[in-house]
C-alpha cells in the first residue's frame, strides 16, 4: 500500500493523505487497478498531473489512482499531411505539445504551457489563446465506472463546450488514451485567431506563424501571468484559473459598467455574453496579491484569477479565500463565480 499526501501530487500543494494511493504506469495497470479500486473503495479519485484539484486536508476514506501511463503512437493518414497521435493518458500535456511542435505538427501549439496530463485534458476541454482540445481531439478510450468495460467515444459525442464535456457529471470513469488529428503545414501553425497572441507575435489575425514562435509567445504570455509551473515562483503554486469566466444573459451583461469586458457568443445569436472573471474580481475590490489576514493562501500577484499557495497553505485557507471572492463579486455585481478546479473531500 502506498501513501502520500495529495499536497505532494497537486500543483497548488494542498491536500491530506488518502486511505490508499494506486499508481498505474501502463494502460493495463490503469484498467486493473481502477477495477480493483472501484470494487473496494467508498470514495475514489483519479488524478494525472494534479493541476485542477483542490483536495481537503483530511481524506480518511478516499482512495486515489494516479494515472502515469506513457506512450505516443503516430500514424499518417494515407498520403495526406494529416497525422493521428494516440497518446496514453498519463503523458504530460506540455511535453506532448512540445513534441508536436518539434515534429512540425500544427494543432496544439496554442495550448503550450498548460499543466496536467493528456487524460485530463478532454475532461475540462482545456483551452487558451484561441485553441481548445475539442479542435483536434478525434476520440478517446474510456473505462466506464458503472459497467467496468472500455468503449471508444468519438469527439462529437463528448459534449464539448466551454470548459465542459460529458465527463463533468454525466459519465464517471477514466480516459485511458486520447487520439488527436494534427497537420504538417510546412512548419507553420494553425491561423492565429486570438488578439493577444497576434499582438505578441506582431502579426495580423489569421496569420500562420512558425510553430516554435507561437509556442514561445504562448509560454511567455502564460509566464507573465504566473501560469507556467516554476518552483521558484510562488504565483505558479495554483490550479491556474480558479474561476470560470461566467456566461450571462445579454440583459444581465448590459447592467455592468461600459468598460467591463464582454464577449458575445455567436452560437446563440447574441443571447448570452461571456464576461471576464478577472475583471469582476478586481473591480469588486480584490487586488492582485490580496490575502486574508493570517492566511497562507493568496490571490496571485500576476493574475487575479489564480488563487495561490504562498507557502504552507491548507485547503481550508484556499477555500476560504475562494468563498470570500465569490461573496464580494456577488454582492457587487449579482454574479456568482463558479470554481474551475475539482473540489475533493469538502
Amino acid at each position: 500500500m502506498t501513501t502520500q499526501p495529495l499536497s505532494e501530487l497537486t500543483t497548488i500543494g494542498v491536500g491530506g493523505v488518502p486511505e490508499r494511493l494506486w499508481v498505474a504506469t501502463t494502460r493495463v495497470e490503469v484498467l486493473s487497478m481502477a477495477r480493483e479500486m472501484w470494487a473496494e473503495a467508498d470514495e475514489w479519485l483519479v488524478i494525472g498531473g494534479g493541476s485542477n484539484i483542490v483536495a481537503a486536508d483530511e481524506l480518511p476514506n478516499l482512495q486515489v489512482l494516479k494515472v502515469a501511463s506513457q506512450g505516443v503512437e503516430t500514424t499518417r493518414v494515407g498520403e495526406t499531411n494529416q497525422y493521428i497521435l494516440r497518446v496514453q493518458a498519463g503523458e504530460n500535456w506540455d511535453d506532448l505539445v512540445a513534441a508536436t511542435v518539434e515534429s512540425k505538427l500544427a494543432g496544439l501549439e496554442a495550448l503550450s504551457g498548460i499543466p496536467g496530463s493528456v487524460g485530463a485534458a478532454p475532461v475540462q476541454n482545456i483551452g487558451a489563446y484561441g485553441g481548445e482540445v475539442a479542435n483536434s481531439l478525434q476520440r478517446v478510450e474510456f473505462l466506464d465506472y458503472l459497467t467496468g468495460e472500455t468503449e471508444i467515444i468519438e469527439a462529437q459525442d463528448l459534449g464539448f463546450g466551454y470548459r465542459q464535456s460529458i465527463f463533468k457529471g454525466q459519465r464517471q470513469g477514466i480516459i485511458t488514451w486520447a487520439e488527436f488529428k494534427l497537420e504538417h503545414l510546412g512548419g507553420l501553425s494553425q491561423p492565429v485567431i486570438f488578439p493577444q497572441l497576434a499582438k505578441a507575435l506582431a502579426v495580423d489575425l489569421g496569420t500562420q506563424v512558425e510553430l516554435s514562435k507561437v509556442r514561445s509567445a504562448v509560454l511567455s504570455l502564460r509566464a507573465s501571468k504566473g501560469m507556467v509551473l516554476d518552483p521558484a515562483d510562488p504565483d505558479t503554486a495554483s490550479c491556474g484559473s480558479f474561476f470560470i469566466n461566467p456566461v450571462v444573459s445579454d440583459r444581465m451583461a448590459r447592467t455592468l459598467p461600459f468598460d467591463a469586458p464582454k464577449f458575445e457568443n455567436p452560437a446563440d445569436e447574441g443571447l448570452t455574453v461571456k464576461l471576464s472573471a478577472a475583471w469582476l474580481i478586481e473591480n469588486s475590490g480584490i487586488a492582485k496579491g490580496y490575502r486574508i489576514p493570517g492566511s497562507n493562501a493568496g490571490v496571485s500577484t500576476k493574475h487575479s484569477l489564480a488563487i495561490t499557495n504562498r507557502g504552507g497553505a491548507t485547503s481550508a485557507e484556499v477555500l476560504q479565500l475562494a468563498e470570500f471572492i465569490q461573496v464580494r463579486v456577488a454582492n457587487k455585481f449579482g454574479i456568482e463565480l463558479q470554481p474551475e478546479p475539482n473540489l475533493i473531500g469538502f
